[in-house]
């Protein structure tokens, strides 16, 4: 294990990706900010976790990546890379677009936690791929030196959600997830089903989504004139609001269920075979995994008895 170097006034932090794996980065970002807690952090992210990055205190500054395709791009975001003037780069991405990014760095490039050819700190596990995200981000930081992870406090993840007049007692239901991942979807019946059963027992189903699961949520929401369909309502500080007073949170492998988990809500994931919980799951306290083979296969009771059990 490389020793973090001493004198790092100025870091990059690459973390690009979806929302869940940039929830799955909390972590990781709060032991780099801790273990230096006077240099000047910047992040490199997607357009949609900007706010969220800017309110979490770990950074000084946020940038966002714009892609580049062409000649011009890359050398205006070379420039910038290099005025930066960054000591150390932590590579949480670990892809050939961030390892780029680093090398474009070139010559003087600062020391690289990552796996890119010749990192300084590199994650020297070659069954790294086959480790939970949690378990590879800490040991990748492990071999950079950082020793210390304790649980990030994230007050600042929460939002004011009287607005959407919700009842004392509701649960969270995300029926979504890529539109181009079906099999990742249990089916609308199996989710109407769930929130007729959640509204007999005095809980309101309140339904989360973006525009491309309206479909979904407005055909649960029909069956079921109880249920509250917020789709397309919430921002992401509105879906931490609500994770924090929910009675529990039902959903697909979906980026929101991995923020109720972060935030302690208690939560059901369902997982099909077209992902593994053993590398991406959902951590926390009060989190149950339901996998099957296929999720329009997968019955009712087994998800109210992995609620029960939560």
């Amino acid at each position: 294990m490389a020793a973090l170097p001493r004198n790092l006034k100025r870091i990059l932090v690459i973390k690009l990706g979806a929302f869940g794996d940039f929830v799955q980065a909390f972590g990781p970002f709060n032991a780099i900010r801790r273990v230096r807690p006077n240099a000047h952090i910047t992040l490199l992210t997607t357009t949609p976790f900007q706010e969220l990055a800017e309110k979490s205190g770990w950074f000084d500054e946020v940038w966002t990546d714009e892609k580049p395709k062409r000649i011009g791009q890359y050398f205006a975001l070379r420039q910038k890379l290099r005025a930066a003037k960054f000591d150390m780069v932590f590579d949480l991405q670990t892809s050939d677009r961030s390892a780029l990014y680093w090398r474009m760095m070139w010559p003087g490039q600062p020391w690289l936690s990552g796996i890119a050819r010749g990192a300084s700190h590199p994650h020297a596990n070659p069954e790294r791929d086959k480790m939970h995200t949690h378990d590879r981000q800490r040991e990748q930081l492990e071999m950079a030196g950082i020793s210390k992870f304790p649980a990030p406090k994230l007050t600042w993840a929460d939002s004011d959600i009287s607005g959407f007049k919700l009842p004392k007692k509701f649960a969270l239901i995300v029926p979504g997830g890529a539109p181009h991942r079906p099999e990742k979807r249990w089916t609308v019946g199996g989710y109407t089903d769930l929130a007729l059963n959640l509204a007999d027992s005095g809980v309101t189903p309140a339904l989360i989504g973006t525009k491309d699961d309206a479909e979904q949520t407005a055909a649960i929401a029909k069956a079921c004139p109880a249920a509250i369909d917020l789709t397309g309502k919430t921002s992401l500080f509105d879906l931490a609001g609500l994770a924090r007073k929910a009675d529990l949170a039902v959903g697909n492998d979906t980026g929101p269920m991995h923020m109720t988990a972060a935030l302690g809500c208690r939560s059901v994931v369902l997982y099909s075979h077209a992902s593994d919980p053993k590398l991406c799951g959902q951590r926390g306290k009060h989190v149950s995994i339901v996998r099957v083979a296929k999720l329009d296969e997968l019955p009712l009771i087994t998800v109210l008895d992995a609620i029960k059990r939560t």
